[in-house]
Parts: structure tokens; sequence; C-alpha cells
């Protein structure tokens, strides 16, 4: 207790909260600064244990996850950004948001150092220098110790201009240890952000920013809040709809591309 930590996104002194086991077997400090709001663990030196198996069996929500975010994001990128253009979903675990995304007719690629891709073979991202139109990170940030060097690395990676991304927030003081989303015995989470947080990250990386029904957004172009709201919530049911109808799937010619794939012994997909 009372080890000394600097915040990494603000440069201030954090603040011890409590100690907590961790994969049942470290005990493990949580540390707030008192000017951004993070929370975050001491460094996680316990990490590549808790990556022995990627996606943790208490996320059951993945599915639902993966089907709600697809939804908000192809309304959000058909009416806002560029609908033809190529995005990764970074950290995209089992291959299911690029699936879908593929489904929907945007051209989405797969990225995932920790995790097998198993539902978007064949559209892993290529070492092409093409830029990113937007670049995906859903339940990602939390994962992350250094968040504006994780960003930063992103950006100039992928020459990307747009993140959209997913990470639970907390509001105003430190959660109680029964907070669901510490995931303790998963040993993965290890920052926890307020939307002052996210605000702070932003101004620190002259980003705009915005959020609205569990989705935010980091770009270098500005979005109108309330467009953003309306996108993501529940009229992004109807307009799925709309975005189905104008733009025509993948799934066909993805299905032909990776055919000729196994035909060819497995050829690189690009």
């Amino acid at each position: 207790m009372g080890q000394t930590m600097i915040c990494n996104i603000c440069q201030s002194e954090m603040i011890h909260q409590f100690n907590e086991k961790i994969l049942s077997s470290y005990s493990v400090e949580y540390l707030r600064c008192p000017n951004c709001a993070v929370l975050q663990t001491e460094k996680p030196y316990w990490i590549s244990e808790a990556y022995e198996d990627a996606i943790v069996d208490a996320d059951t929500g993945l599915v639902q996850r993966n089907i709600s975010l697809a939804r908000k994001v192809a309304t959000v990128i058909y009416f806002l950004f560029d609908r033809a253009g190529k995005c990764l979903d970074f950290a995209g675990g089992y291959g299911m948001f690029t699936r879908i995304m593929r489904n929907y007719g945007f051209h989405f690629y797969w990225s995932d150092p920790y995790c097998k891709n198993i539902l978007a073979k064949g559209f892993e991202l290529d070492d092409s220098v093409e830029p990113i139109a937007v670049l995906t990170a859903f339940e990602v940030m939390e994962h992350v110790h250094e968040p504006i060097q994780f960003l930063e690395s992103c950006m100039q990676d992928h020459q990307v201009n747009t993140i959209i991304f997913s990470t639970q927030l907390y509001d105003g003081k430190t959660p109680d240890r029964d907070w669901w989303y510490y995931v303790f015995d998963g040993g993965q989470h290890i920052t926890f952000y307020t939307k002052q947080t996210l605000e702070v990250i932003a101004q620190k990386l002259r980003l705009y920013f915005v959020t609205a029904n569990g989705v935010h957004l980091y770009s270098k172009k500005p979005v109108n809040p309330l467009l953003f709201r309306l996108l993501t919530g529940p009229l992004s049911y109807f307009l799925i709809v709309f975005v189905r109808l104008r733009l025509p799937s993948l799934t066909e010619k993805d299905h032909h591309r990776l055919m000729a794939l196994q035909r060819n012994n497995g050829s690189t997909l690009n």
C-alpha cells in the first residue's frame, strides 16, 4: 500500500484506493488520479499470465455486444465517414465484429496479438501502408496501462484519423469492489475511465471527442454530438435497415474469394 505512481495521462500523483487479489494470487494496488479521475492498477506484472486465455470465460456479453456495436458503428460510418474506406477492428477477438461489418458491406479487417481469428479468417490486416479510414477498439482501453501511448501508436501506425471504441465508464467516486467491470479473477482489466478522463485524453492528443449510448469516438475531424447520439441510439435499429439496403453486402464476394484462396493453398488475402 502507498507506493508512488504518476498518472500515465496527466502526470499527477495518484492516490491509493484499495488492494485486491488478482487471479486469486496477487495482491494488487488500485490508485486513482485526483486530476483526470483515471483509476488504474499498479504496473501489471501479472499480465502475461492473465492472457493465457485471451477472452475470459465470464465475458457472457460478447455476442450481444458485437451485434449491438456493429449496428451502431455501421450507421456512424455510413453517415459520417468514408463508407468505402478500409477499416480495422483492433484487438478483434474471434473476428465476430469484423465478419458482421463485412456482411453489412464495410471493408473491415481484423488484428489481435492475443486471440485466434476464427470468424474472419482471410481478412487479417496486411502489411500495406494504405491508410485506415476508421479503427475500432471495443473493450480494449481497459486493458491498456498507458492509454495515450496506445492511441498515438494506433493513429500513427495505421494513418487513422478516427477511433471508435467502447469501455465501461464510472461516475464520481471510485466504484465499490463489487463492481462487475473490475473482473478481478480475470486480471486483464487494469484501467478504468470517467468521461472526464476521456476528455483529458482528447485534449492531450488534440482530438475531438464525443460519447453516447456506450460508444466513444476520438477524431481529427469534428463530429456533431447530437447527431452522434441519434446515430448510436434507438434510431440505429431503423437506420441499419436503410444502410443494408443501400450498401452491398460483402458476404457472397468474401465467400468466393475464400474459396479461391482454398484452391490456391491458402494464399494471403488482401
